[in-house]
């Protein structure tokens, strides 16, 4: 999703004595039924907008939401929480935000993560997030990430890992791609990321 989103560019623990699964996306999930909200709450698809999405008991994404408000407006940051919600548990939901050509890069994110038996902590900010352009299908969303209080850690220990990756030193600009698709949804086409903009 970022530096060290996207470098998505957007863990699992074993039981004592089982023998580790590599992290294996399912297929991705039907729109439609994939809409109920989870335990996690990393959902905000309908209804009011959270300020804060909790992810896993572990993870706060908080989010400064623009006047706008629309699915397309929503897609990141229901994108970001549900990613990184994989990371900790499993969870697939994050794959139907994604277009299918861009699942396997979005699940080698993920498996980045839980091959390292790495997860996230603390506290991540979204802001100035806005659609930059719209295009016929295609759209362009720009939003500031700071996850500098947002901890890599260990999924064994629980501890820090150091180094920390580059995106905790400062916020930087997540670029996002996206298309709607025949079915009137919008999904992530591409990732990409800036130093610049969200100082």
């Amino acid at each position: 999703m970022r530096r060290m989103t996207v470098g998505l560019a957007l863990l699992l623990v074993a039981g004592c004595g089982q023998v580790e699964q590599p992290y294996r996306p399912k297929s991705v999930p039907d729109v439609a039924a994939s809409e109920a909200p989870s335990k996690a709450k990393a959902t905000s698809t309908a209804g009011a907008r959270p300020d804060t999405i909790d992810v896993g008991g572990e993870l706060e994404v908080r989010v400064r939401w623009p006047e706008r408000d629309d699915a397309l407006v929503r897609l990141f940051p229901d994108y970001y929480a549900e990613a990184w919600e994989a990371v900790m548990s499993g969870d697939d939901r994050y794959l139907r935000r994604v277009e299918p050509a861009y699942a396997g890069e979005a699940a080698a994110w993920v498996r980045n993560f839980t091959d390292k038996k790495q997860s996230v902590s603390g506290v991540v900010r979204l802001f100035r997030l806005r659609v930059k352009a719209v295009v016929g299908r295609g759209a362009e969303l720009n939003v500031c990430v700071d996850e500098t209080k947002m901890k890599l850690v260990s999924t064994s220990t629980g501890e820090p890992i150091s180094p920390q990756p580059d995106s905790s030193s400062a916020p930087y600009l997540q670029i996002v791609l996206a298309h709607r698709d025949d079915d009137g949804v919008w999904r992530i086409r591409q990732f990409s990321h800036s130093k610049e903009g969200c100082s």
